[in-house]
């Protein structure tokens, strides 16, 4: 089944004032300047274009001198790679000498600069990738991405064994894009070239991997996907430990963030947390989400089998209002715990903001301003506080405030 491409969209570009500008600028001194890519790609889908990236017959040093001669600011991002990030009143984008690939070792290549558009087209992962757009307004398409495209097939540039092996980060850009853009699941030969060739994903590095995949996990598709690298054994793999399908998918029908996403899918226990930070590389505050969630998670596995809007008022003041809906939406359908209609109200009251989320009302200061010399004690007390608070149900007026600071006065 094909479906319709939007010519339409992909020639509106050539509208927009400062990539015009910086193709005719690009265009001279008998060079030649394309769009290229997801920019292409995604017009022909009728699909926004956010950023545009464009190939060149000139090398690096006449990139910059032709952007310099148009009053543009080139800036060496990428130079090593051909790559000059090429500012226009404010917008950038980035322009790159055609390259063909000289060694590649499974996990970056060595190029060489060239002139010829077949040929760096066809060095190129996927052939809906390799497509591009001049100023002439002529489409270009040197592999088949036209008909792949129309088809909403993503399909490797020629032998696909081949491709992987240039670079073992494709297999998972294999699935990210049949995630984001197929109708119909992998393409065959795309899905047995990434499983003969799996072993190769312990080269890359972890960064790599964690940028590509928690971008599948944000993908149109993501769920069917998601389920596809379960069944051949990829999904065990980037996680190095269990996934619950079920949970992710209550978290996509939800509309959650990648880091999120990945609490659902992957996270039991805090170990697990744990885990994923050196899996993946996560950031700091990565890893604190997961670590919450996963804390929330085994709370709500032992504590009471209904939560009533007290237990919602509690919970969303010791844990937050996000960590909490994460949770209940991960949880959603389990025997335990289940939630009543007027706890689910409280927690989109929280949601909304239409009544704010209680804070513990006291501080370390109010127990020294009575006379508590700073020290251990301050925090002990305070922690007897709190738990005093979350027994009575999280009051937030202030007289419940005063009441709990003398309470806690006088038991010392």
């Amino acid at each position: 089944m094909t479906s319709p491409l939007r010519r339409e969209t992909l020639e509106a570009l050539l509208e927009r004032p400062r990539l015009r500008a910086l193709l005719e600028a690009m265009n001279r001194d008998g060079e030649e300047t394309r769009i290229v890519g997801g920019a292409v790609r995604n017009a022909l889908f009728g699909l926004p274009v956010t950023e545009v990236d464009c190939a060149t017959t000139a090398l690096p040093e006449t990139i910059t001198r032709l952007a310099q001669q148009a009053g543009f600011k080139p800036v060496p991002t990428g130079i090593d790679h051909g790559t000059i990030t090429v500012v226009v009143k404010g917008e950038p984008f980035e322009v790159t000498s055609l390259r063909e690939d000289v060694e590649t070792d499974g996990r970056r290549a060595v190029v060489s600069f060239g002139h010829d558009f077949e040929a760096d087209a066809k060095r190129r992962d996927f052939t809906i990738n390799a497509l591009s757009f001049g100023l002439n307004g002529r489409l270009y398409d040197y592999a088949g991405g036209l008909d792949d495209l129309a088809a909403r097939r993503v399909r490797f540039i020629g032998d696909a064994r081949t491709r992987i092996r240039e670079d073992y980060l494709r297999i998972l850009r294999f699935f990210r894009f049949t995630a984001e853009y197929a109708e119909n699941g992998p393409d065959p030969e795309g899905l047995a070239a990434a499983g003969a060739e799996r072993a190769g994903l312990a080269i890359l590095s972890r960064e790599r991997v964690r940028h590509e995949f928690l971008r599948l996990l944000m993908a149109r598709r993501a769920i069917g996907t998601v389920e596809i690298l379960a069944e051949h054994g990829f999904l065990t793999w980037i996680l190095d430990g269990a996934a619950e399908l079920g949970r992710f998918d209550r978290a996509v029908a939800a509309g959650r963030e990648p880091i999120e996403r990945l609490a659902a899918l992957a996270v039991f226990v805090e170990e697990d947390a744990e885990r994923l930070r050196e899996r993946l590389r996560l950031s700091n505050e990565e890893h604190r989400r997961l670590a919450a969630y996963a804390r929330l998670l085994c709370e709500l596995k032992g504590g009471p089998p209904v939560l009533d809007p007290v237990a919602i008022r509690r919970l969303a003041a010791a844990h937050g209002v996000e960590t909490l809906s994460l949770a209940l939406a991960a949880l959603a359908g389990e025997p335990r715990p289940r939630v009543d209609a007027q706890a689910l109200a409280a927690l989109e009251s929280f949601r909304s903001g239409a009544e704010p989320v209680p804070v513990f009302p006291l501080r370390g200061a109010d127990l020294m301003a009575r006379g508590i010399p700073k020290g251990p004690r301050i925090g002990e007390m305070l922690g007897r506080a709190r738990d005093l608070w979350f027994a009575e149900g999280c009051p937030d007026d202030r007289a419940s405030a005063d009441a709990l600071l003398e309470r806690v006065l006088e038991e010392g």
